[in-house]
């Protein structure tokens, strides 16, 4: 079989893009020929699962045809971005032709039997004008519904694209049904496929008392991952006399993450920033660490608190659909969660909840830290963290892959 893989933006870099990686080497090693498009910036030369050079076709932001830098599906991300929210209509058109273009080429080139599209958004809402009788999947990160509410100027044609698609992907129960009722389609061709970790990378580390009232949190520099809150809990912590420390992995561009690296600085030595760091790097980290701590506003499926589990960490995190439907069944007493602030919209608290928010956080994290160190959860709990290993996600991926292929064959 011969599948395309689709993503507008970086691959690897944040979690799409870690489906994106996990999803083109578990296809490898199922002999499934493929090939991916991206979307990155002039210059970047991307790597992808183990896919050869030649069969990875980007489309570069920068530079003469596309002056802008590459579009992200959250209005904060890891690198340079732009929002979908201030495109100009000028922009939008050009992002439009050159997308069209470049996968009508590649499309020619191919010949895929499948394609699979990451995100409910502007370039999957558009393969079917180019592609109308390939097979189409499109994986939901949840992103894409949050974008049709900031940009209810383009959610019509989103909507009207992306329903053409044969087959849905969604990472949890809730996450399905906001699509059906978004896009106005059918259950059955909606498939809850959840997302995976790389188990041969986040695996148990005993470091003992070197892990004591060391903190994680892994994620962008933003508000609606609620780190300006963790550090207020931080703050709360060190005037109570705890000898924590919150050692931070990610990296954030903008007013608002330039804002929190300022106050993370202020905080040294108590904070510790590692900038992006490789899933090598991560999991090494994560086996440093007591908890690893996620109190977002807005998630679709965050598997870093089952890298971070698989890791040895204890887990603080927002009772966010994702997190109460499809991990907490799973993960027992090694998750605290916390009720989430009232939302001004998706992912913006209501301010008078947040001293609230703060002190549940607090408490979370001391009970977190009070707790005994968690034995190997792949020794005592190997069925929980089974669902969500990549090789279980893909082969439900690709079972779907080969039953719309086989429809289409002539």
């Amino acid at each position: 079989m011969k599948a395309l893989h689709v993503l507008a933006q970086r691959p690897s870099l944040t979690g799409s893009g870690v489906t994106l990686e996990a999803l083109v080497r578990q296809a490898n090693l199922a002999g499934i020929d493929q090939a991916a498009i991206v979307g990155v910036p002039e210059g970047d030369a991307p790597q992808l699962g183990g896919l050869p050079p030649e069969r990875i076709h980007p489309l570069s932001f920068g530079g003469e045809e596309l002056p802008f830098a590459v579009p992200g599906m959250s209005d904060v991300m890891p690198y340079a971005s732009t929002r979908y929210s201030s495109m100009s209509e000028a922009q939008l058109g050009c992002y439009r032709g050159a997308w069209r273009t470049h996968l009508a080429q590649v499309i020619d080139a191919f010949r895929p039997e499948m394609i699979h599209a990451h995100h409910v958004w502007l370039l999957s809402a558009m393969i079917k004008d180019v592609a109308p009788n390939v097979p189409l999947a499109v994986h939901s990160h949840s992103t894409g519904l949050r974008q049709m509410k900031l940009c209810p100027h383009l959610a019509q044609e989103v909507k009207a694209g992306c329903a053409r698609a044969e087959r849905f992907y969604v990472l949890h129960r809730q996450n399905g049904s906001e699509l059906q009722r978004a896009l106005g389609v059918d259950a059955s061709r909606v498939e809850i496929v959840g997302a995976g970790y790389r188990e041969e990378l986040f695996f148990f580390g005993d470091d003992g008392a070197n892990r004591k009232d060391r903190l994680l949190y892994i994620g962008k520099y933003s508000a609606a991952k609620g780190l300006p809150w963790l550090l207020e809990a931080l703050e709360r912590l060190l005037e109570k006399g705890a000898s924590v420390e919150l050692h931070v992995a990610g990296t954030g561009a903008g007013s608002e993450a330039d804002a929190l690296e300022a106050k993370m600085r202020q905080l040294a030595p108590a904070v510790v920033m590692h900038g992006q760091v490789d899933q090598q790097q991560l999991a090494t980290l994560m086996r440093s660490c007591a908890v690893a701590v996620l109190p977002s506003m807005y998630e679709g499926l965050p598997l870093v608190l089952v890298e971070a589990m698989a890791c040895g960490c204890r887990l603080v995190a927002t009772a966010l659909p994702g997190v109460t439907e499809q991990l907490a069944p799973h993960l027992g007493d090694a998750l605290h969660t916390i009720a989430p602030p009232r939302r001004v919209n998706v992912d913006q608290p209501v301010p008078e909840d947040l001293p609230a928010f703060v002190d549940e956080l607090v408490g979370a994290i001391e009970s977190a830290l009070a707790a005994p160190p968690l034995a190997d959860p792949a020794l005592t709990m190997p069925e929980a963290i089974a669902p969500f290993t990549w090789a279980s996600v893909c082969e439900r991926v690709f079972t779907s892959w080969r039953a719309l292929a086989r429809r289409a064959a002539p």
